[in-house]
């Protein structure tokens, strides 16, 4: 019923940028919040930054919010995650998840895109 697609992962080199895109679709009736996490190989999936409808945001600790921008345009369904000064230790899957009330129930319900591959090289 409900569709995230991740887009803007990459290889990049150490120091630069990458602006990663998650389009909601499906039947919904509302999107409350929106983040994105990442998995790096062999470690648990963790929070990057979140953004709520109203547009308040959350990060993860103050080196993400230092180089990380995470937006949303709640007329498209869709969160962005602005990453610049990109480290090696960036390099991960980036999911994007969001907080979504199907049209015609009540409750509010996570779902998760497919993931995007993120690649910074030293």
């Amino acid at each position: 019923q409900v569709q995230l697609v991740e887009s803007g992962g990459g290889l990049v080199q150490a120091g630069g940028s990458l602006r990663l895109s998650c389009a909601a679709s499906g039947n919904i009736f509302r999107i409350n919040n929106m983040g994105w996490y990442r998995q790096a190989p062999g470690k648990q999936r963790e929070l990057v930054a979140r953004i709520t409808s109203g547009g308040t945001t959350n990060y993860a600790d103050s080196e993400k919010k230092g180089r990380f921008t995470i937006s949303r345009d709640n007329a498209k369904n869709t969160v962005y995650l602005q990453m610049n000064s990109l480290k090696p230790e960036d390099t991960a899957v980036y999911y994007c998840k969001a907080d979504v009330r199907v049209s015609g129930t009540y409750s509010y319900y996570d779902y998760w895109g497919q993931g995007t591959q993120v690649t910074v090289s030293s």
